[in-house]
């Protein structure tokens, strides 16, 4: 609660600031001490140390997963500030308003994480999302960024219906909003209640943007601004993420033959269309765009299964996905052409960065001794420890084969394609960070109990 409130205070003092003072440097600060302060706030949280009491009546359930989850989410909101709040510079001219949106999307990221009652899972996700759709539309002159911003507008207002359709039906079904020992085990659920799971996967499946609820995602990150899609693309999913898996661990977890089937038709489809459709792709930004669907694929095997691997599995996962995806889009965000032409010789004439893309791309494609390796192997063991799907297993196997293509084609262009040196500016302490955060991929990919022994704590 410590983080939530201190997030929300920080939202409105960001709104203010640019009023304040008009030195973007002072504003970036400001963001980044704050935030600083939002995860100070949550390790106590984790700790017990709670300066705000307020009685939460079941609306709220803060666990040691909730906790955990915040701070991952917040350590990669810091980590996106470093790489990238200078490029937020460039989307325009209410530079602290966007900080005081982030921070506001936090507070929805904190509900989605803690939620015990629909109500608070359907307000966080909303708290969520229409500061997104703000951020999508905030470069006003570009005209793909209004239409990446109306698209994800309208498509998110249906899902957002979608959703409240099936809170409506599970009040209907048990007589409660709350998630928590709703439905009894072992007890057969009624229509009404099969109907309300379909409607909610549905409608999670589109936030997520697993396939086929996906079609909003190229064109919503191709239009966005680059450092808003950097945001959108791991932190926002994660936040969905984790509110999925709670969703279904402590909602539906007694009804599991219900729908596992259905998460494993959406698994099966999310796989094979955002890696083979990411193999055509001309544009590096396109191409993450596709290949955070395909990524989306591994994720929703942590839905499917509901095991101690798959927990954490999909925090490391978050980890993981959240590092080298924030590492590339800062990158990106740099440069004018998302071509994959623009990237060779790039090797050649940064060399420091190249590396550091290279490994952030090997954890992407889940190559060993990298954190992605570890992510994928996670997810692929807690389905194995269902006994069922051992089709999708292959599958996602084989589709993990066809990433590397893709994948490897950015390394192959940087490496062994001579180009032009690119028209950016990188600055010493961007190389370095970048530098930093690879060696974490790969020490979380040889000793993934860094992650875990804090969370088991």
């Amino acid at each position: 609660m410590n983080a939530l409130i201190v997030a929300a205070i920080l939202g409105v003092v960001m709104m203010f600031a640019g009023i304040i003072t008009k030195q973007k440097s002072s504003i970036r600060l400001l963001a980044i001490a704050g935030l600083i302060v939002v995860l100070f706030a949550n390790v106590l949280d984790t700790y017990g140390f709670h300066f705000f009491s307020i009685p939460l009546n079941g609306m709220l359930h803060f666990d040691k997963l909730s906790y955990f989850f915040t701070s991952i989410v917040l350590a990669c909101t810091l980590i996106f500030f470093l790489l990238s709040a200078k490029d937020l510079e460039k989307v325009g001219f209410h530079y602290s308003e966007y900080f005081a949106l982030i921070f506001f999307i936090l507070c929805g990221i904190i509900l989605v994480s803690a939620f015990g009652s629909l109500l608070i899972l359907f307000l966080g996700i909303e708290i969520i999302s229409i500061p997104l759709y703000i951020l999508t539309g905030s470069d006003k002159k570009n005209l793909r960024s209004n239409e990446a911003s109306l698209k994800y507008f309208l498509l998110g207002a249906f899902s957002t219906g979608l959703m409240l359709m099936g809170i409506t039906m599970f009040y209907g079904s048990t007589g409660s909003f709350s998630i928590l020992n709703s439905i009894n085990v072992g007890a057969e659920p009624s229509a009404m209640l099969i109907v309300s799971v379909l409607l909610l996967v549905f409608s999670m499946s589109f936030k997520v943007s697993a396939a086929p609820f996906h079609f909003w995602t190229p064109d919503v990150y191709d239009g966005a601004p680059t450092v808003i899609t950097s945001f959108m693309a791991t932190i926002a999913k994660a936040a969905a993420f984790i509110a999925f898996i709670r969703l279904f661990y402590l909602g539906f977890g007694n009804i599991q033959s219900s729908w596992q089937w259905v998460i494993a038709v959406i698994t099966a489809i999310t796989l094979i269309i955002g890696n083979l459709t990411a193999v055509f792709q001309q544009s590096v930004k396109r191409m993450l765009a596709y290949s955070s669907i395909a990524q989306v694929g591994f994720m929703m095997m942590a839905i499917l299964s509901l095991n101690t691997f798959s927990i954490e599995g999909i925090l490391l996962y978050t980890a993981a996905y959240s590092i080298a995806t924030l590492g590339i889009f800062s990158v990106l965000a740099k440069m004018k052409d998302y071509s994959f032409e623009a990237f060779n010789g790039f090797a050649k004439h940064q060399p420091i960065v190249a590396f550091s893309m290279t490994v952030f791309l090997l954890s992407l494609a889940g190559i060993p001794l990298t954190a992605g390796f570890l992510s994928k192997f996670y997810m692929l063991k807690s389905v194995m420890l269902t006994e069922k799907f051992l089709w999708l297993i292959i599958l996602a196997v084989l589709m993990a084969a066809v990433s590397i293509y893709y994948y490897f084609r950015l390394i192959q262009v940087m490496y062994f394609k001579e180009g032009v040196e690119p028209a950016i500016e990188i600055s010493s302490s961007f190389k370095w960070l970048l530098v930093v955060l690879a060696a974490l991929v790969i020490l979380l990919g040889i000793y993934p109990q860094l992650l875990f022994n804090w969370f088991y704590f």
